[in-house]
């Protein structure tokens, strides 16, 4: 049942025309290939049928391994970086130009507002390519001119060496974003790689391969497979011992099952996992932008995105004044159909994960929370109540001892609680065995670097959120994961150096 204090909806007049569900097949060595069985993928908005998603079974993993390593040994492997980097321009300028198709398959797996796959998503997508492109392009090791006590002098250089075979495993909340931020620096660096899309989302990433194939990338470079995790897909590819290397993005558990399942041979991992990130806002800060802030990283994408704030830390003074404004901004989000450009907000990925958020909807109540905003199912009407929505959230009465404050819900949700110094405020953000993000809201600079530094987190922002600059690190620490991405850290994980010493 909705809420008294429920968002209110906008719903186009009719449900658009059904479409015939399509057949996501696995693309291996440039082929689209069936699996050992299909399975459903729903539309999260309405709960309708939109594909059979062809799931690959052993076989169909140790073929595209194989392909990837015939890749990696043929052509690929000797291809310049200036041929490369001119290849990954192509890929961009064609995700360009079939930038709606990417669109509609993006917004058909996630239900998310089409103005937010086209803007964030697909714009992304491109911008990845182009981006390693350039930083492949300028990067450079180390030289040094090495002179021995006997006179002689040697010249040390390190040249860069793809990693190899690259296991890509990607998540469902920006999954052409993400499978992009990961696939476009293997490729600058020479890699040859195994995809892994979320069972929830394999439209883009097949869609993607067909771009690339399009733009010229050799057969066998890039593969996906379909699939889950445990006896499917994704356990095959991470225990397989032809992969070099394993990047992922998803929940802190599952990471840990990868590391377990590659530890054997020592092989490589790249992980951004969970978060539990905090905002803190002091009475100093401008309280309209941090309102409007808070609701942005709060809320977009229906909350799951892994940086979105869902602890903020307020100074008494101005508790009273963001709580009301925040749960204005939570009420006044537009739950509706994708294609309306008046929707703001779409629904969960899934109806088992909008149980699990349900269920922290309900743990908060338990445990003496006070909700400002939502806090329950919605009642759209309009064919959607069989999606998988939810209302934009927000709570006080709680406090760091609770669980809905302790462990990740990845929704719409926050709890607001508030502080009485910088010192506590600091404490309270960093009481948490997460540690990917955190924003800071104050109109006095000096104490935003002071307390930004302060986070323990691998990224932190001051009167902004999300704003990122490509070339920088990316990746958290604790139960948010291993290793950076980003730049010249991407390339860092994907080669292995070798120095190269010369007598002179």
């Amino acid at each position: 049942m909705s809420s008294p204090t429920s968002p209110a909806t906008l719903a186009l007049p009719t449900k658009p025309t059904p479409r015939a569900p399509r057949q996501i097949r696995n693309f291996i060595d440039g082929e689209f290939v069936d699996g050992i069985r299909g399975f459903d993928k729903l539309d999260p908005v309405d709960g309708s049928l939109v594909g059979q998603v062809h799931e690959a079974g052993r076989v169909e993993v140790d073929r595209a391994v194989a392909a990837a390593r015939a890749a990696l040994d043929g052509p690929w492997g000797r291809m310049s970086v200036i041929e490369r980097t001119r290849l990954l321009r192509r890929i961009a300028d064609v995700i360009d130009r079939r930038a709606e198709e990417l669109v509609a398959a993006e917004v058909g797996d996630t239900g998310k507002p089409e103005t937010l796959a086209r803007d964030l998503d697909v714009a992304r997508a491109a911008m990845n390519f182009r981006s390693f492109a350039d930083t492949v392009a300028a990067a450079g090791l180390d030289s040094f001119l090495t002179e021995l006590p006997d006179g002689r002098r040697a010249l040390n250089y390190a040249v860069r060496k793809p990693l190899g075979v690259v296991a890509v495993i990607v998540p469902w909340n920006l999954p052409l974003l993400l499978l992009t931020w990961k696939l476009a620096p293997a490729l600058a660096a020479g890699n040859t790689v195994v995809v892994k899309p979320s069972e929830e989302t394999p439209s883009s990433a097949t869609m993607l391969a067909e771009i690339l194939a399009e733009a010229g990338l050799p057969a066998g470079v890039v593969n996906v497979v379909h699939g889950f995790g445990a006896g499917s897909a994704g356990a095959f590819l991470t225990e397989h011992p032809g992969i070099d290397g394993v990047t992922f993005t998803g929940e802190s558990s599952t990471g840990s099952t990868i590391m377990r399942a590659v530890a054997p041979r020592v092989r490589p991992v790249s992980f951004e996992l969970g978060g539990k990130n905090a905002a803190v806002v002091f009475a100093d800060a401008d309280l309209d932008a941090a309102v409007a802030g808070l609701a942005r990283s709060t809320y977009l994408n229906t909350g799951q995105v892994c940086l979105c704030t869902e602890r903020i830390y307020v100074e008494r003074a101005v508790f009273d004044d963001v709580a009301s404004g925040l749960a204005e901004q939570a009420r006044r989000l537009r739950l509706g159909r994708p294609e309306n450009p008046a929707t703001t907000t779409g629904p969960l990925i899934s109806q088992a994960h909008r149980e699990k958020v349900r269920s922290y909807l309900d743990l908060a109540v338990a445990e003496g929370a006070t909700v400002l905003a939502g806090g329950g199912i919605p009642t759209l009407g309009d064919g959607l109540d069989g999606g998988s929505w939810i209302e934009p959230t927000l709570w006080t009465g709680l406090d760091n001892s609770h669980r809905t404050v302790r462990e990740e819900i990845f929704g719409p949700v926050a709890a607001l609680i508030p502080f009485d110094s910088e010192e506590e405020a600091i404490a309270l953000a960093n009481d948490t065995d997460y540690g990917l993000a955190a924003v800071t809201w104050t109109s006095d600079l000096t104490r935003g670097h002071r307390v930004a530094q302060r986070m323990r987190v691998g990224m932190s922002w001051v009167n902004t959120w999300y704003l990122r600059d490509l070339r920088s690190p990316f990746g958290g620490v604790g139960l948010s994961g291993i290793g950076r991405e980003g730049g010249t850290h991407s390339l860092e994980f994907y080669t292995e150096p070798t120095n190269v010493c010369v007598q002179l």
